[in-house]
């Protein structure tokens, strides 16, 4: 029996071709009409976002912070900071993910409705997670929780069985280590 090696049509992927999770920080003004041009942008060339926070960060000069969390091929990542860089009134494009060290964080309320043992639990989950309890009834809680984002998708895992109702997240925030901004 002679065994015949499996050929395909597709080159291997390479390095370069796997999808990659990237944070991009952009700043921008802020006016009307421009979260709308950079959303424009990813839904019509068939780009993802896993994640969006906006936020005016510096008043007086009428500036805002746009965090995106996004996947692709390194040579899509590029062409997505290159395609938001063309957009009239984007200031500066960052990618978090290859520009140094950097924190992430993410804030989520979780809604868990449980009465004794499943109610033990969640508050003891809760304590090792560091979520804390912000509403109470006798039958749910909802916590709070902070924190990078595999850390809050453990959390909200380990309250399905308990009983989960209900989840919140606000999406990535992202900031450079160091004494230099953005």
């Amino acid at each position: 029996m002679s065994m015949q090696a499996s050929t395909s049509h597709y080159p291997a992927a390479t390095v370069s071709q796997r999808v990659e999770q990237h944070t991009l920080c952009v700043l921008v003004d802020n006016e009307p009409g421009v979260l709308a041009r950079v959303i424009g942008l990813f839904s019509g060339r068939g780009y993802n976002i896993d994640s969006l926070t906006v936020s005016e960060t510096e008043h007086e000069k009428h500036l805002s912070r746009i965090t995106i969390v996004t996947r692709g091929t390194p040579m899509v990542i590029e062409q997505i900071k290159n395609q938001l860089e063309r957009i009239v009134p984007i200031h500066r494009v960052i990618d978090m993910t290859l520009a140094g060290p950097c924190l992430q964080r993410e804030l989520a309320m979780v809604k868990v409705r449980g009465k004794g043992e499943a109610r033990m639990e969640a508050l003891r989950l809760s304590d090792a997670f560091r979520a804390r309890v912000i509403d109470a009834t006798t039958e749910s809680f909802v916590f709070e929780i902070t924190g990078a984002t595999d850390k809050i998708d453990s959390f909200i895992n380990l309250m399905l069985p308990i009983g989960l109702v209900e989840v919140a997240r606000t999406g990535v925030v992202a900031i450079g280590r160091g004494p230099d901004g953005m």
